[in-house]
């Protein structure tokens, strides 16, 4: 699935290393191909000394001490002690925050849009709650290190489908197989609610009432699917021993018993209310992806704590009538109203877009969330929804030390993430963009010495 690198190309190597300040340095030599290598244990504590710490659930601390052991945070404060054994890293003059977290991607599931051999995000069939998303996760993918460059070091990644496309997890962005990067598998069931409405663009073939009876088919497969499974449920709790186990069916005892979620891909204000409305009925733990007009549903969501996550900020108005900055300010009105919500880079472009997950979050901060909301939108808010707040979302003792160093605010694009750590390991910086970035300089200098 992903892009395989000839190899009987000669690589170079870059060193990669902590130096003096502590910090990931890319050397500029030549860099044609870096391997990747992820991140190793350091086998002793770990203090990260100078910087200022954000830990989102409370204020920044200036001049501040992190002591890492066995991958998880122990102390955050002024006043640490460190171990003898301890390797102590200066950051004096950059900032930590915890690692950045994308709610809702096919990260790692997806390489090259247009070449079919390289999607693994969609299984056949309409109903396939069996199917795991880590299972099919793809740690070689080019757009893993380029993610992380950018500061996200953990994404949810969800399958795809017609109906019941199967379960996501959480993963980490570095590892060598699917199974180091699981933070946290089976987060939620997903669901692709069908159209409510026609759609009128005259690329779409069918009639209106074709695409209404293609719906209502839809929605009787729904009905009958938790039907079922609501049946099964009730015969293997009667009698385990005497009922045949199916796999699809067992994947949604859990959905139906509220112990894990469904995210319901819901946008336009009739979806939204259908999509409660059936929740309401199977009395299913819910939770909102996309809601382009959650603003219009507030009351509705607030009422029932139904979380939302926002599929880009970044996004063009869905209808003549909106005004151009609805999708830009929704993240500031689901705050004042008090819904629950987080932000994605879910879009058109799919995994290749991760890496602009805190630009989103920026364009949100600059139509009126505050920054610090902006901030918890893409760490905290995120860890919550997908019930890994106990691992991952602040810098908070006891949790994993998945953290960034910065140059500045993330949510600004002129800051530059200059080192990363994902359960205390060193994470590698380098990425195919830095790669190719460093080829085409090496080309123009030659040409500028060329006698």
């Amino acid at each position: 699935m992903s892009m395989k690198r000839n190899q009987n190309i000669h690589r170079n190597y870059l060193a990669i290393g902590l130096i003096g300040c502590g910090l990931l340095f890319v050397s500029h030599a030549t860099l044609w191909g870096h391997p990747q290598i992820p991140g190793a244990d350091p086998g002793v504590p770990l203090a990260l000394l100078g910087a200022t710490v954000h830990p989102i659930v409370g204020p920044s601390i200036e001049q501040a001490t992190i002591l890492i052991e066995k991958g998880r945070i122990t102390a955050v404060g002024q006043d640490v002690r460190i171990p003898e054994n301890a390797r102590r890293i200066d950051l004096t003059g950059k900032q930590v925050y915890p690692g950045l977290f994308d709610a809702h991607t096919n990260l790692g599931l997806l390489e090259i849009n247009s070449v079919k051999a390289t999607l693994d995000e969609t299984e056949i069939g309409d109903v396939n709650p069996q199917v795991r998303a880590q299972a099919a996760f793809n740690p070689d993918s080019e757009h893993i290190p380029v993610t992380r460059s950018s500061g996200v070091l953990l994404a949810l990644t969800a399958p795809a489908g017609e109906l019941l496309s199967g379960r996501s997890a959480v993963m980490q962005l570095d590892g060598w197989t699917w199974e180091d990067m699981t933070l946290r598998g089976d987060i939620a069931l997903h669901l692709n609610w069908p159209n409510m409405t026609p759609n009128y663009d005259w690329l779409v073939e069918r009639s209106s009432k074709e695409q209404l009876d293609q719906r209502d088919k839809r929605l009787q497969v729904l009905r009958e699917t938790f039907a079922k499974a609501e049946s099964y449920r009730v015969a293997r709790r009667v009698n385990p021993q005497g009922h045949a186990v199916d796999l699809r069916w067992e994947a949604m005892i859990p959905v139906l018993e509220g112990k894990t979620p469904v995210m319901i891909d819901a946008v336009d204000i009739l979806e939204i209310q259908a999509a409660v409305t059936f929740a309401d009925t199977w009395k299913l733990k819910l939770i909102i992806v996309g809601g382009y007009d959650a603003g219009d549903c507030l009351e509705l969501l607030r009422q029932r704590d139904i979380p939302v996550v926002i599929t880009g900020v970044h996004r063009l108005p869905q209808r003549r009538s909106d005004d151009y900055d609805l999708a830009y300010r929704l993240p500031a009105v689901l705050q004042e109203a008090g819904v629950r919500f987080c932000i994605s880079s879910a879009g058109r472009f799919g995994a290749s877009n991760v890496r602009n997950l805190a630009a989103n979050a920026g364009m949100a901060a600059a139509f009126g969330l505050p920054r610090d909301e902006a901030l918890k939108s893409i760490t905290l808010y995120p860890a919550q929804i997908c019930g890994v707040a106990d691992r991952v979302g602040s810098i908070t003792v006891g949790k994993d030390a998945t953290l960034i160093v910065t140059d500045g605010d993330p949510l600004e694009t002129v800051t530059h993430v200059r080192a990363a750590f994902i359960q205390g390991r060193p994470v590698d910086l380098n990425d195919r963009h830095k790669t190719l970035s460093e080829k085409y300089l090496e080309k123009y200098r030659r040409l500028r010495n060329a006698p």
